[in-house]
């Protein structure tokens, strides 16, 4: 084989594995689009003989080849993915929210420090006031 020609199959390889690994990492939760930009459509498999689980259901690319660069994803891993994807998100606004209330109530004992702290520096004022009338009358 020629050695240009070798080069030339071991990129297309490469690039061949490269996207297989991009549509792999890219298949979580409930797809919206192929990588192919392919529109996706629910599956539903039909009674088959060696089948046991009649009328699974997929989310398939509508240009659909068994070459590992086009989605078909099991739904009910899609969906247990973006339900796990949600839960998540909604332990963190949780978390922000608790943080909030935190924040909150440090805010308002701040302002009790700083309300406390006018009060001090007030008196404080009205004292040097009165020492300077004492000291130089």
């Amino acid at each position: 084989m020629d050695p240009e020609e070798d080069r030339r199959h071991s990129k297309k390889q490469h690039e061949h594995i490269n996207m297989l690994s991009f549509v792999a990492d890219s298949e979580y939760g409930i797809p919206k689009r192929c990588l192919c930009g392919g529109r996706l459509i629910n599956e539903v498999r039909g009674k088959e003989d060696y089948d046991t689980l009649p009328g699974k259901r997929f989310f398939t690319c509508r240009n659909y080849e068994a070459d590992g660069l086009h989605y078909r994803q099991p739904w009910v891993i899609g969906v247990q993915e973006e339900l796990e994807r949600l839960t998540k998100r909604v332990e963190e606004a949780e978390q922000v929210m608790l943080g909030v209330s935190n924040l909150s109530k440090q805010f308002e004992r701040l302002e009790e420090q700083v309300n406390s702290l006018n009060e001090a520096v007030y008196d404080l004022t009205v004292q040097v006031h009165s020492l300077e009338k004492v000291c130089f009358d």
